[in-house]
């Protein structure tokens, strides 16, 4: 009886380092077609031809192996004594990108040929494209890959930018910076004009490109988030707490306003309360919390208006959390009429 075929292993890399043509003896084989690409949902009719009289390599002792899997012996049908025949119907995308491992076997399990079967889809255009600028230094984009995304193929993204008007088609070559579909371009740009930005998509079934996004490196940008950020005690108000920050140096040069934002939550809670209302002050009192509790708080920027952008800006990363509590109802008097739930500038 035939032997079980080789390891799965060493058939994954098949496709990586090249598919053998050859197994340990003098006879050779041929798998026609090799390394064939198809959509999802063809048929595939392979052969494995022999060449050469070596004992045990006729058609008749051949059989197929599909990643490591022996396939039912029904797929395969003998054309003469040196060719064997395989029909594989409405096939599914690639398990690996790589390619998956299409073997023909010797009766005792050698191989004597392989090749690589790249089933999939072509890449649809990629889209949702949206861009930032870290302090006006850099630019950073992501997009989402396409409607279903998964091809079952490698598949290249390229993010290409040029100046609006003049200049050549640029790549960006810092790729996966903050996560899957995203690049980076450090530095070389250019301010008060124009930039468009797209994304290119290739893989063994074609080419798909996104709409070009228009953007301006003033108007997305971003910053870090407010440095120094202290919350204390309002004296010995107990449902009270003062926040001040800094606003962030990096763009403490260039003519721009800024909004903030605050968050807060109890010490055993996940859940934060936002505070809208800050506008751009750098200080803010936040009322009407528990007694004798602690608070954590973080803030963020949002810088608008740089060299007179008109766009709305985009929000900076939250401050690392800090914490602060309010007096115990036993550790003073409140002075009256100092109570409530207002919001508003720090005094």
């Amino acid at each position: 009886s035939a032997r079980r075929p080789p390891p799965l292993l060493p058939l994954l890399l098949l496709c990586v380092l090249g598919a053998p043509r050859a197994g340990s003896g003098a006879h050779t084989a041929v798998i026609s077609p090799q390394d064939p690409t198809l959509l999802i949902g063809s048929s595939l009719q392979a052969t494995c031809s022999v060449h050469g009289n070596t004992p045990g390599a006729t058609a008749e002792g051949l059989y197929w192996t599909l990643n490591g899997r022996r396939l039912p012996p029904e797929l395969s049908r003998v054309l003469n004594t040196s060719t064997l025949a395989l029909a594989l119907a409405n096939l599914n995308g690639s398990r690996q990108q790589s390619g998956d491992n299409l073997v023909c076997h010797a009766r005792d399990g050698s191989i004597l040929a392989g090749s690589c079967l790249y089933v999939g889809l072509p890449p649809e255009k990629p889209f949702n494209i949206s861009c930032w600028s870290k302090n006006m230094k850099d630019l950073t984009c992501r997009w989402t890959p396409g409607a279903h995304g998964e091809t079952f193929l490698h598949t290249n993204y390229s993010l290409k930018y040029k100046l609006r008007w003049y200049g050549q088609d640029n790549t960006c070559e810092e790729y996966h910076t903050v996560g899957p579909h995203s690049c980076h371009i450090p530095k070389d740009l250019a301010l008060f004009t124009p930039y468009e930005i797209w994304v290119e998509a290739t893989n063994r079934l074609g080419s798909a490109r996104s709409d070009v996004l228009t953007l301006d490196i003033l108007d997305v940008v971003t910053t870090d988030p407010p440095p120094d950020v202290h919350v204390s005690r309002v004296g010995g108000l107990e449902d009270q707490l003062s926040v001040r920050w800094v606003s962030p140096p990096a763009l403490k040069d260039f003519l721009f306003q800024a909004k903030y934002q605050i968050r807060y939550r109890v010490e055993d809670s996940v859940d934060w309360k936002v505070v809208d209302d800050v506008s751009n002050q750098t200080s803010c009192r936040l009322a009407g919390l528990k007694p004798g509790t602690v608070y954590f708080v973080q803030v963020r920027c949002n810088p608008f208006g740089i060299y007179g952008s008109k766009k709305a800006g985009i929000w900076s990363e939250w401050s690392h959390p800090t914490a602060a509590s309010t007096p115990r109802s036993d550790e003073g008097i409140l002075p009256s009429g100092r109570r409530g739930t207002a919001r508003g500038p720090a005094r």
